[in-house]
């Protein structure tokens, strides 16, 4: 027997446009929000003696941004960091911006922060295991410091790279997945109904 065919009345329901543009305007209204917080985080520098690229609170927002938001905005906050940087607002670490940071010793790691939050944001949220937010964590590093050091290598050639532009961040990036976890778990238990 044949389906019967879509009349008004059994046809699935779509979303009306007003619905659609109000979830894009609030998913753009998000990235954008996010990637100031980036921006912010981004101004918290310090430099490493012998290395072009300094210690930031980047890495740690781009984690959270990832998880909060999801891979899809997430990946979008930070494609929009990286945009309004080369558009010259002073938003890269120490207020650097402009297209020409792009072909600099750093590009490769500002290049991979969207992949970065994307992974972040696929494989965990605020309400996953400790042991999934750290999988995640170490995933979203792992695509940073891959885009960091190819580009870096160029620069300094592949055993400085590691030496610059790797080793002395890993303490630092523990701790930040350690404050990751800490902000993600006072979240969840701020959320959590009270009984």
């Amino acid at each position: 027997m044949r389906a019967p065919a879509p009349t008004p009345a059994n046809r699935p329901a779509a979303l009306p446009v007003g619905a659609r543009l109000s979830a894009a305007t609030r998913d753009l209204a998000a990235a954008l929000a996010a990637s100031l917080a980036v921006a912010v985080a981004a101004q918290v520098a310090v430099p490493i003696p012998g290395s072009p690229v300094p210690v930031t609170g980047q890495t740690l927002a781009l984690l959270l941004v990832g998880f909060f938001l999801g891979a899809r905005r997430g990946a979008l906050a930070l494609a929009l960091y990286v945009a309004e940087g080369i558009a010259g607002l002073p938003v890269f670490a120490g207020g650097a911006a402009g297209p020409g940071v792009l072909v600099g010793a750093t590009a490769g790691y500002l290049l991979a922060f969207p992949p970065a939050a994307f992974v972040a944001g696929a494989f965990a949220s605020p309400r996953s295991s400790v042991a999934r937010i750290v999988v995640a964590s170490l995933a979203s590093h792992a695509v940073i410091f891959v885009g960091g050091l190819a580009v870096l290598a160029r620069f300094l050639g592949p055993e400085r790279a590691i030496a610059a532009g790797l080793l002395p961040f890993l303490p630092g990036e523990v701790l930040k997945i350690a404050a990751a976890l800490v902000i993600l778990r006072g979240w969840s238990t701020l959320r959590r109904p009270r009984a």
